[in-house]
């Protein structure tokens, strides 16, 4: 789904102008990313978290040099479901 399917999805469950709604969706989502870049993370119940999580330094392989290179230490953005979002997918889709 994508971020134009969401908008249409709440215009027609809602009846909010298209304007309204496109505008909301994108104010959440640079919300979440203003806060993600301050170090916060954001947390929506019985949605999930979007959280930053430490990567550690690795060394890694440039195959086409055949060299060694180290990775430094990052952080990266990730999302962690609430229980109630895994259960939901667990129940309703089947593989």
């Amino acid at each position: 789904m994508t971020k134009a399917e969401i908008i249409k999805e709440i215009v027609n469950k809602t009846g909010i102008e298209k304007v309204a709604v496109e505008a909301t969706v994108e104010a959440i989502m640079e919300t979440i990313k203003t806060s993600m870049t301050k170090g916060e993370n954001v947390y929506l119940r019985g949605f999930g978290t979007f959280l930053l999580k430490k990567r550690a330094e690795k060394l890694g392989r440039n195959i086409s040099k055949n060299t060694s290179v180290t990775i430094p230490s990052h952080v990266v953005p990730a999302f962690k479901p609430s229980k109630e979002f895994v259960v939901a997918i667990k129940t309703k889709v089947k593989v």
